[in-house]
């Protein structure tokens, strides 16, 4: 770690030239020719990343940033805050520290949070920033997380391990599996178990929760977050011995609240159909990815247009965890119709279920995008293909 960078004055240029071009920068004469221009350029690039993403970094003072690629890898302060707000207790172990903004979090619901990180430089930056941000409770330790539980107190044990395996690069054009990551979270988990009861595991939004399901054990729940309706993290949460049923918990952060929906998996009752009615409803990103599309219908009691279109329809306007619109029109996908309704119009175009693309769609029908008008276009219930031309509800 490079402390010549809090120089007052050079941690005055960083900050002026937050969301500066740093191709523009970088032709500049170094005004701090005593440290590397490509050290404060990269402050200068991560804080400007952290400023959206990472708020309270951003406004602390004297914070070092690692490098870009690791700003940009890190949980968000949101995403990270709700994760905290899932579990709870005395002691806490972060395998896979990074850098530290999970655990900034975790400190405020836990009374003992240790971060473990391999990259040395890395560490020591994170301890630092925890003096600036007044962390008091969350020790940092620069070795491979297995070394550290290796050395722990025989019989003691954590109340929580926390891991947010990497995916080695050897897997890169694989199928995404837990067993491609470090640690390898499936072949630990018997080492892990003798550490701690339970277990949080964060995993990309690509992995398959099928195949996360067939690689881990005593999984209990199974927690979504999507952040302005796209998915970022997926965690499995898994407790010791357990072997009840396993309950899906989809949550899509938005700026004014948080849209929440939760059931039990392998547990839905038979959806049912309808054509299309008044209102139509789009479920948010998190839902989508928990496949839970039948449990929709049956808890908001509202009707599927078909089995496999994942949107829904109802007479009176529910309150929706996603996107919400009224039905204007509703019409064939026939050269008459497209030819009448939606020739050289502009529109928000959107495909479920349905055989041709957006972009062949607009290009065949010279629909131009944008603007106030929403068009999906589906299969009904009868097999029909169909158009649903719509105004959002906001």
């Amino acid at each position: 770690m490079n402390t010549t960078i809090l120089n007052k004055k050079i941690q005055d240029f960083i900050s002026q030239n937050s969301g500066a071009s740093i191709t523009k920068l970088a032709l500049q004469k170094n005004p701090f020719p005593e440290v590397d221009w490509i050290l404060i350029l990269n402050q200068i690039e991560a804080k400007t990343k952290a400023k959206d993403k990472l708020p309270t970094w951003f406004s602390t003072e004297n914070i070092i940033y690692p490098s870009k690629i690791s700003v940009e890898q890190t949980s968000s302060e949101k995403t990270a805050a709700y994760k905290a707000s899932l579990i709870s207790g005395n002691t806490l172990i972060d395998l896979t520290g990074g850098f530290g903004v999970d655990d900034y979090y975790f400190s405020k619901n836990f009374k003992v949070v240790s971060h473990c990180e391999i990259n040395e430089d890395l560490s020591a930056i994170v301890k630092h920033n925890f003096e600036q941000l007044e962390v008091k409770n969350c020790f940092c330790y620069a070795n491979d997380s297995a070394n550290i539980l290796n050395e722990s107190e025989p019989g003691s044990k954590w109340d929580w391990i926390y891991i947010d395996p990497s995916r080695r690069n050897d897997a890169k054009g694989k199928v995404f599996m837990l067993k491609d990551c470090l640690p390898n979270v499936p072949e630990s988990l018997d080492f892990y178990f003798e550490k701690t009861d339970s277990i949080l595991i964060k995993t990309a939004p690509l992995l398959d929760i099928s195949a996360g399901l067939s690689e881990l054990k005593f999984v209990k729940n199974i927690h979504i977050i999507a952040l302005e309706n796209e998915v970022k993290e997926l965690l499995f949460e898994i407790h010791n011995h357990y072997s009840g049923k396993i309950t899906i918990k989809t949550a899509n952060i938005l700026k004014d609240k948080t849209e929440t929906f939760e059931f039990v998996l392998g547990e839905s009752e038979n959806p049912s159909y309808h054509l299309p009615l008044k209102f139509l409803y789009e479920p948010n990103s998190a839902i989508m990815k928990s496949g839970g599309f039948d449990e929709v219908s049956t808890t908001f009691k509202i009707d599927k247009l078909h089995q496999n279109s994942h949107l829904y329809t109802s007479d009176e306007l529910i309150d929706f965890p996603g996107r919400s619109f009224e039905i204007e029109k509703v019409i064939s996908y026939s050269k008459t119709d497209m030819k009448t309704e939606l020739l050289n119009q502009q529109a928000n175009v959107t495909t479920r279920n349905f055989p041709e693309t957006v972009e062949n769609i607009r290009k065949k029908w010279k629909i131009k995008n944008g603007g106030n008008l929403y068009c999906f276009f589906t299969t009904d219930k009868n097999d029909n293909k169909i158009v649903l031309i719509c105004r959002k509800i906001t």
